[in-house]
């Protein structure tokens, strides 16, 4: 990939996160102890899928059901309280894949899930993008280890280009 074309895509991500991140959902009760910053959610849009909107759902393997440009599983958004599109039920059937498949409720998503769960998974004394990434691909769990393949490469990419 041309320097030039990374480089848009990045800022690109950037600022549809932008715009994401001023977007309010109605029932979004984030707590304010950490806040995900807009080019990271860019990052992480992007290293997931492009940051594809289309993407959809899918099954990549026996028991696993990932959905939307950021490739959440359904025991995330419930970690995350079950954010909705408005006037949505987070208890309908259905709800799970409209809000993940939609950039603006599958960001706050990823931005509640942070709240909950954010730590300083490689021990630099703060929490930053590179933590915020880690969790989201490894869980809070095993955020301890290093990322790997392809979104390891694709997240490197954006965020030393976006200086993160």
């Amino acid at each position: 990939m041309s320097l030039i074309k990374a480089t848009l895509l990045a800022l690109t991500a950037a600022t549809i996160f932008t715009f994401v991140y001023a977007a309010k959902l109605p029932n979004a009760q984030v707590p304010e102890q950490y806040v995900v910053q807009p080019n990271c959610l860019g990052c992480l849009c992007e290293a997931s899928t492009n940051c594809n909107v289309t993407q959809g759902c899918h099954v990549p393997y026996a028991g696993a059901y990932f959905c939307g440009p950021f490739l959440i599983s359904w025991a995330y958004w419930s970690d995350a309280g079950k954010p909705v599109i408005t006037n949505d039920n987070p208890d309908r059937k259905g709800a799970f894949e409209n809000c993940v498949n939609d950039l603006y409720c599958a960001a706050q998503t990823v931005r509640n899930y942070m709240a909950n769960f954010s730590d300083d998974c490689d021990k630099d004394g703060q929490v930053t993008c590179t933590d915020v990434v880690l969790i989201h691909k490894l869980g809070y769990q095993a955020c301890g280890s290093s990322l790997q393949g392809h979104f390891g490469t694709k997240f490197e990419e954006c965020r030393s280009k976006l200086q993160l």
